[in-house]
């Protein structure tokens, strides 16, 4: 499992800011779209692993091979970009601007959400045989989780906010080193490893993820959940997207490039004399 030095994958990664916000409009909707449906399919798979044998961390372990499969395939995420492109703009990059940053957002955004929702409606097509049936067990716990993951939080007003705002933050922490993950193997065993690990610990946590959320509320207002577009999107999604926004660029991808690419001023030390014994503090 080749393993790159920090100064090199840290390059990459401004390296693929870069290529993002170049990309054509056509590239990034089609990457986009696949990110959020593959997404979207891990997610469903996860939460029927963990109702089925109800174990949660069953499933947990087991989500994070949907991220595996996107990263892989180059797709793009949304909680991806938010951590790479403002890289690419700090490096001083030809052509990368805050407004193309901005555009490149948009289209992931509306690519991740048009992929997750496809899914949505064809998981709860299958879940009820056609919109005839109630859906069973899956129907009741999807909707249960939309349901304390909106309403549920707004129950506690501001602080509800806040704490989607700090889940979202933690979330992207650890979706936006799995991104990082991927590149720091030249081997296929070694990217799946380092990208498992922090998605399996986000999802067991219940961290909140823009684009899995884009799947689970409106699966979850097909499947019975009472709540409305306005609390999905007030009481999680914008939140949620604005955590990770934070989380992954303040805590990965800024720490990182600071660290590893524009690093300090190497420390002086005095020169001693030859056979002389440096002076001891006062």
């Amino acid at each position: 499992m080749a393993y790159l030095m920090p100064t090199e994958f840290v390059t990459k990664m401004v390296d693929a800011g870069e290529a993002k916000i170049h990309m054509s409009t056509r590239d990034t909707l089609i990457r986009a779209y696949m990110a959020g449906a593959i997404l979207a399919l891990a997610a469903v798979f996860a939460i029927t692993v963990a109702v089925k044998t109800g174990v949660f961390l069953i499933g947990a372990i087991l989500f994070p091979v949907g991220f595996c499969m996107l990263y892989l395939m180059g797709f793009d995420l949304l909680t991806g970009v938010f951590m790479l492109t403002p890289l690419a703009w700090l490096d001083k990059r030809p052509g990368v601007t805050p407004s193309q940053i901005l555009r490149n957002w948009g289209l992931v955004f509306v690519g991740n959400f048009a992929g997750a929702f496809t899914v949505a409606v064809m998981m709860a097509y299958i879940f009820t045989m056609g919109f005839n049936t109630d859906g069973g067990a899956i129907a009741e716990k999807v909707a249960g989780i939309g349901e304390s993951r909106t309403v549920g939080y707004a129950a506690y007003g501001a602080d509800g906010w806040l704490t989607i705002f700090i889940r979202g933050m933690l979330c992207n922490w650890m979706v936006s080193m799995g991104v990082v993950g991927a590149m720091i193997s030249t081997h296929v065993s070694g990217k799946v490893l380092a990208m498992w690990m922090p998605i399996m610990l986000f999802f067991f946590m219940g961290f909140e993820h823009s684009v899995v959320n884009m799947f689970l509320f409106p699966f979850s207002m097909i499947m019975g959940g009472n709540f409305s577009i306005a609390d999905y999107l007030i009481w999680n999604e914008i939140p949620t997207a604005l955590g990770n926004l934070v989380g992954g660029l303040a805590f990965t991808g800024l720490t990182l490039y600071t660290t590893h690419v524009r690093t300090g001023a190497k420390r002086k030390l005095a020169a001693t004399a030859p056979g002389a014994t440096p002076a001891k503090a006062a």
